[in-house]
């Protein structure tokens, strides 16, 4: 009996319901994004603590992810799902009442952590109502949602943040939060039975170990001065240990937290790689570009919300795009896709402090076609020639490591701009003196001065600035040189359009 049925709820109705939800997630990952450079003033955080409002929010999304399925086993769809919004709920509101740094980032993390089983759950609650001849449809819409969200978000809180303040941001989330819980309440109720299902706690501990352990050196290891450092080589001591425990355990146990068969089917071996890769590029951008535009170029919370959404509007273009090669080969949506992403990346490794608006716009609308056209394609060559049995064994990884991948990927950015930036400062500062022949004309130094106090500050952070925008260039060309690494994975991809029983 599917999770509408005991009621007669018209098919459009959870569709409906289901759509809000993703929506409600999606939005939460894009418009918290346009707020902060404003945060970074608003409670004295630098640019890598920032950065922490969106990793540990993606972190722990990851790691909750994979514990969906044992929930809903154990309570049901509809309790999941309500207690999920009821906490994001809780969370957001918390977030906007939020006074300093370490607070945020604690109810970031809850955030994540309650909105964790949002999509995985809406899109398994839409494959139960919908037959097989219209889960097509289904999912369309269902995509749409997704690029709806991040495509108006950022708007929005962009100019909510530059006529009040960042705290708007996270109240707009309220209003959303109160409509989806009425649907959802009005509309989703479980079938009569559920299965018995036990989560491998052991393995799922072990690897929650893992991934915080490598979040927290890659973004403390600059800072720590990396292997000088006790902090950084005891993140690696238990990385390693906490692998090879795993290991063991899921080797010696009935039940392990991820299941080795996974891994005897090519395509979604190769397909774990790829949404790694796709994580890494999916949500990158959205935290480089905003603190980049303000923090060098001045630019309103206004327009950073306009030029993010135009990433958005790519989106949906996408979307479309996708549906017009649906009957091509899957490998030719993924290249087009990453091709359009990796070019993306060397136009704005391009970027310099006079850069045009336009030009960031463009760069956005390419990371968004591209975005939606690889996710589709991806999605079905992954799963391809799975047995329909592991479907929700790999669902779940699936979703980790493309949760993973971006985390992982904002803390190396965050590391190459201020790594390169730092190296820059200093090649760019050693040809700076009083005996340059720009000093001898003082018409050209404007602002800047060698005689005063203010001319000299005023000097240093033009320096910073220019050397922090080569740090963000070089942070794009890597951008898209993990792109472009993609692709000959994508080749080595089989074709097959039924899985096997």
């Amino acid at each position: 009996m599917a999770v509408n049925e005991e009621k007669r709820i018209p098919r459009g109705c959870v569709l409906l319901a289901m759509s809000m939800c993703t929506m409600l997630y999606a939005v939460t990952l894009t418009i918290v994004n346009v707020v902060l450079p404003q945060l970074q003033g608003a409670l004295a955080a630098t640019p890598e603590e920032v950065s922490w409002v969106v990793t540990l929010n993606v972190i722990a999304t990851a790691v909750g992810t994979p514990a969906t399925g044992w929930m809903v086993a154990r309570w049901g769809h509809r309790k999941v799902i309500i207690w999920s919004i009821v906490g994001f709920s809780i969370s957001s509101l918390l977030c906007a009442m939020a006074d300093s740094l370490i607070p945020l980032l604690i109810y970031r993390i809850g955030q994540g952590a309650f909105g964790a089983p949002l999509v995985p759950l809406s899109q398994a609650i839409i494959v139960a109502v919908y037959p097989p001849e219209r889960r097509a449809f289904a999912q369309g819409v269902f995509g749409m949602s997704v690029v709806l969200g991040p495509a108006i978000a950022p708007v929005i809180g962009g100019i909510l943040a530059e006529e009040y303040n960042w705290r708007f941001v996270f109240i707009l989330i309220l209003p959303m939060c109160a409509a989806t819980l009425a649907f959802v309440w009005l509309w989703v109720h479980d079938p009569g039975e559920r299965s018995k299902s036990n989560l491998d706690w052991g393995g799922f501990l072990l690897f929650s170990v893992v991934i915080t352990c490598a979040q927290l050196m890659m973004d403390r290891g600059e800072r720590q001065d990396w292997w000088d450092s006790y902090e950084i080589w005891s993140y690696a001591a238990l990385i390693v240990a906490a692998l090879w425990v795993f290991f063991v355990h899921s080797a010696t146990t009935n039940n392990p937290f991820i299941n080795p068969q996974l891994f005897r089917d090519r395509n979604f071996t190769i397909g774990l790689v790829l949404v790694f890769i796709y994580g890494m590029l999916n949500i990158t951008p959205t935290v480089m570009i905003p603190t980049m535009l303000q923090n060098l170029m001045g630019y309103p919370d206004s327009m950073i919300g306009i030029l993010l959404a135009a990433r958005g509007a790519g989106m949906v273009l996408g979307f479309f795009i996708v549906a017009q090669i649906a009957k091509v080969d899957p490998r030719v949506g993924m290249i087009f896709g990453v091709v359009a992403i990796g070019l993306s990346g060397w136009f704005m490794a391009l970027f310099n402090l006079e850069v045009d608006p336009w030009a960031v716009a463009l760069a956005g609308v390419l990371q968004g076609v591209g975005s939606a056209v690889m996710w589709v394609p991806l999605s079905i060559v992954a799963f391809a020639t799975l047995p329909v049995k592991l479907y929700p064994d790999a669902s779940s990884i699936f979703h980790l490591l493309r949760n993973f991948g971006s985390s992982i990927f904002i803390s190396v950015s965050v590391l190459t701009v201020s790594r390169t930036g730092k190296i820059s400062y200093s090649e760019l500062a050693e040809n700076v003196s009083a005996f340059t022949d720009i000093a001898r004309y003082p018409q050209l130094m404007g602002l800047w001065s060698f005689e005063s106090t203010e001319g000299l500050a005023a000097l240093g952070s033009e320096v910073t600035r220019q050397a922090l925008m080569v740090g963000y260039a070089n942070s794009f060309a890597l951008y898209a040189l993990a792109a472009f690494s993609a692709i000959p994975l994508m080749l080595m991809v089989k074709i097959k359009q039924d899985a096997p029983g």
